[in-house]
């Protein structure tokens, strides 16, 4: 994580679900991650089975110029890269991984800039698959920050952090992921459309589309 945002939302949420695998919507207290409020956000789930802003930072929307509390989530991202944002809310919300996304965003002329987002699993009415929180901060903010929107996002890189398991790190709790640079994102991901087995630093692991899913030490 490069951005004090995403790590102060990281650590809050860590240290609130204790032995649990997701704190409750109910347990968050706003006035504890103060710093990292105008970028942090709470998705929800719509009947179209795809995640809307709940809540939605001063400063984040800036980043697209407008109003984002009952805006489309899932609609902001490029369509190439859908699937693989449909398989990271999967393991956010049905493996309680903590997910961390890179993306580049584009404007109308052509500029653009990094933004890094990370998104937590959040239990509501006794469930994970209904909320969402999470954080979306401009890597390095340009000039031109606020009054160009971005138009268009495509994923530079992904990982998945199992925090329930700090002890193996790196190598063995995360999920290392890497984003075909070709621009045909989808055939990549259709490519392996089931999970394979595999071996990874001598652990067995599964590959889902482009994510190898390691395997080990998870209670």
């Amino acid at each position: 994580m490069q951005k004090a945002s995403s790590k102060t939302l990281f650590e809050y949420w860590n240290g609130l679900r204790g032995s649990r695998s997701a704190p409750d919507r109910r347990d968050i207290d706003p006035t504890r991650i103060r710093s990292a409020l105008a970028n942090t956000f709470i998705l929800e789930l719509n009947d179209a089975n795809e995640f809307d802003f709940r809540l939605a930072g001063s400063h984040l929307c800036s980043t697209y110029s407008r109003e984002l509390k009952g805006r489309s989530f899932t609609g902001l991202w490029h369509h190439r890269d859908r699937d693989a944002m449909d398989t990271l809310i999967r393991a956010v919300t049905e493996d309680h991984a903590a997910a961390l996304i890179t993306f580049q965003g584009t404007t109308a002329v052509q500029s653009s800039l990094t933004v890094e987002t990370i998104l937590l699993p959040l239990r509501h009415n006794g469930t994970t698959n209904q909320r969402i929180l999470g954080a979306m901060t401009v890597v390095d903010e340009p000039y031109w920050f606020g009054v160009q929107p971005i138009l268009e996002q495509r994923i530079t890189g992904l990982r998945l952090i199992w925090p329930d398991d700090v002890s193996l790190s790196d190598r063995a709790r995360d999920v290392a992921a890497s984003v075909p640079q070709d621009d045909d994102f989808a055939s990549a991901l259709a490519a392996v459309p089931h999970p394979m087995s595999a071996t990874i630093f001598g652990r067995s692991a599964r590959r889902y589309a482009h994510l190898a899913v390691i395997d080990g030490g998870r209670n």
